[in-house]
């Protein structure tokens, strides 16, 4: 369906159907990424692996999906964003699927490369179709959907994923996981073209100014920096708990089902913290909320250590709703500091600051964990999270005094 047909179809239907369609997608690689979660603790006795070398990939997979998040948001201004997220989603459903059959720490970990690769490109491209979809206005209540969708992805492919385990090994687990992303790779093609989303832009007239590609379109800088600033630290506790968190419930006593029942009420809690703490943000503003939820995430980190297993897995959704809360007010905040053509690569900037901190932290907290327990660890993240709220402090001062509202 070409661009002129696609315009013949309601706005509001066929955004909708774009919102449905990045959903998807943003659920298909939310669940890949936060399924490694629960496949961490069952690589380390397979490969006998320390809690540093657990951590470091989790960096590779993140510092490969954050490496490309900018560039996925370049290529996109002359591509367009369809053709990326189709082969993206292709690239990753066959590192996982290849997971199945390796052998050995480095096999492992450049197939985790490649497959963090490929999900690189869906948080900043359907992130811009669904922005731009939604211009005329509910921009901010559908970037919330759409992030809902992600958090239902990880709750759902972490809760599988401990079942599926179970019953098939993890090598059954990846080679499953990875066929269905390929399916999912084809229905996003057919999808996105007929909606005529996504699709090259248009070549210029002649009498249409140029496009300047060193242009970042960030009409208020010092919101941008602040807004990234709380993305950085935000995205390092969240991405260090997750990883070490299932170290934590085994010490405990908790058996693999248990993880993966533990990683689906956090993720959970994190679908529920996306939409309640878009409310929220509603009624008590973007600061102030997300200034509650990075207290709420300190203390959830820092009492978990003391609980004994069951009241660990009661507090969990109430740290996956905490965890969460503050990006579903970030994400949706971003495009009122960029311009209209811009919002691709300043997504693909603001999700590689972030993602590209979260894949860091889990080596520097497997590093302290081997020193001093996960215990300590913990604790550590918990104080991490209480660095964001002077940046919460200058965010509050750009946005009263530039352009976003």
């Amino acid at each position: 369906m070409s661009e002129a047909i696609a315009q013949s179809i309601p706005d509001r239907r066929r955004g909708r159907a774009i919102l449905g369609t990045c959903g998807g997608a943003h659920f298909l690689h939310d669940g890949l990424s936060d399924a490694l979660y629960v496949l961490l603790p069952l690589w380390a006795e397979a490969f006998g692996l320390s809690l540093a070398q657990v951590g470091a990939l989790k960096t590779i997979y993140s510092g490969a999906m954050a490496s490309f998040q900018l560039p996925a948001g370049l290529l996109s201004e002359r591509l367009g964003e369809r053709r990326l997220l189709v082969v993206g989603t292709f690239a990753a459903g066959i590192a996982y699927g290849l997971i199945a059959v390796v052998d050995g720490y480095l096999a492992l970990a450049l197939l985790l490369l490649l497959a963090g690769l490929g999900s690189g490109v869906q948080h900043p491209l359907a992130s811009a179709l669904v922005a731009r979809a939604y211009e005329a206005g509910g921009r901010r209540s559908a970037l919330g959907t759409y992030n809902f969708t992600g958090d239902l992805g990880k709750m759902a492919a972490a809760g599988a994923a401990g079942l599926v385990v179970a019953v098939v090994g993890w090598q059954g687990m990846t080679a499953g996981f990875g066929l269905i992303a390929v399916a999912v790779g084809l229905a996003l093609l057919f999808a996105l073209h007929k909606l005529g989303a996504g699709a090259p832009p248009a070549p210029r007239t002649g009498a249409e100014q140029p496009i300047d590609r060193r242009d970042w379109g960030i009409r208020n800088v010092l919101g941008f920096r602040a807004i990234s600033a709380i993305g950085i630290i935000d995205s390092a506790v969240r991405y260090g708990f997750l990883t070490f968190v299932p170290f934590l419930l085994v010490e405990k006593g908790a058996r693999i089902e248990a993880v993966g029942l533990a990683m689906a009420l956090i993720f959970g809690g994190g679908a529920v913290g996306k939409l309640a703490c878009g409310l929220l943000a509603e009624r008590m503003g973007v600061i102030r909320t997300a200034i509650a939820t990075e207290l709420a995430t300190a203390l959830a980190i820092g009492v978990l250590p003391f609980l004994p297993l069951t009241w660990a897995m009661a507090l969990l959704p109430l740290a996956g709703i905490a965890l969460n809360g503050t990006s579903s007010v970030l994400y949706g905040t971003v495009a009122d500091f960029v311009d209209y053509e811009r919002q691709s690569r300043a997504y693909g900037l603001f999700y590689t600051l972030g993602i590209g901190s979260g894949a860091a932290a889990p080596t520097i907290v497997g590093v302290l964990s081997d020193a001093h327990g996960v215990t300590v660890a913990m604790f550590a993240l918990a104080a991490a999270a209480l660095a964001t709220l002077p940046a919460c402090a200058v965010l509050s001062s750009a946005i009263k005094r530039g352009s976003a509202p």
